[in-house]
């Protein structure tokens, strides 16, 4: 098994589990489950810099990234520095997230807040909602193609942006779908945890017009997104590049003045 693997064989249990504790209902009667999303898509197609800046603890790859941050400062440092959005981990085992995060980010700011998880079920698509989210990401690598059309319609039905991330062709051309916001290439391969910035070229070409392109992963420098926007991408998903830093809003700040 590898690690990709051991998470979404851990995530089936986790959501069972879920289930048994917090019924449907009481999600759809949260406070924000009736707040109406911003897209991020938009917000990237008229962006100069198409940040989305990450809130991360650690990973399995890096392990310890930062564990010292409040979730508040960060997004109201990220909003601040002009980022499109906010990515933030809600995965607990193997990111140290939680949704916790995603509430408290989305009391201290306003710009769309993506949910990144394991997403393998509906009902983390309803925990999104309910706990402020404007986007949910799904994993072209760990879903067929009609969980991928069912989970992405489901949030689109909710009023959701939909992310769908590729890692290679095979997974690209089994996802494009009307239902789809943007196109993330992953530069990391999730099996190794090896980081090309070829993979978002090679696929750039592939990928339609009508879809918003986001590159993720490996990206810190100004010149890796300069190198990147010829090939089409409006969306740049920065991470540990910030998070490692003792004030990710400001040194998001220096990196987007810098663009």
């Amino acid at each position: 098994m590898n690690i990709l693997d051991k998470i979404v064989a851990d995530k089936y249990k986790e959501v069972a589990l879920r289930k048994q504790l917090i019924p449907v209902k009481q999600l759809e009667n949260s406070v924000l489950f009736e707040r109406r999303c911003t897209s991020l898509a938009a917000a990237l197609s008229k962006s100069n810099s198409g940040i989305i800046a990450e809130h991360k603890r650690r990973s399995p790859s890096k392990s310890t990234i930062n564990n010292g941050l409040n979730v508040q400062d960060v997004a109201m440092g990220y909003q601040n520095a002009g980022a499109c959005g906010m990515s933030i981990l809600t995965d607990g085992k193997y990111f140290g997230g939680s949704l916790d995060d995603l509430i408290l980010a989305r009391a201290a700011s306003s710009f769309p807040l993506l949910r990144k998880e394991f997403i393998i079920d509906t009902y983390q698509i309803l925990e999104a909602k309910a706990y402020g989210a404007d986007v949910i990401l799904l994993i072209a690598a760990v879903l067929s193609q009609q969980e991928i059309k069912n989970l992405s319609e489901f949030a689109k039905s909710l009023g959701m942006d939909v992310l769908l991330e590729v890692h290679d062709l095979d997974e690209l051309q089994k996802s494009i779908m009307p239902s789809l916001d943007m196109l993330g290439v992953n530069n990391r391969n999730l099996k190794t945890f090896e980081v090309s910035l070829d993979i978002s070229k090679t696929l750039s070409t592939s990928i339609p017009d009508d879809f918003v392109k986001v590159s993720e992963s490996g990206i810190s420098s100004v010149a890796a997104i300069k190198e990147l926007m010829p090939y089409g991408y409006k969306g740049f998903l920065i991470g540990e590049n910030f998070m490692k830093t003792d004030n990710p809003g400001l040194s998001a700040e220096t990196f987007i003045n810098q663009l």
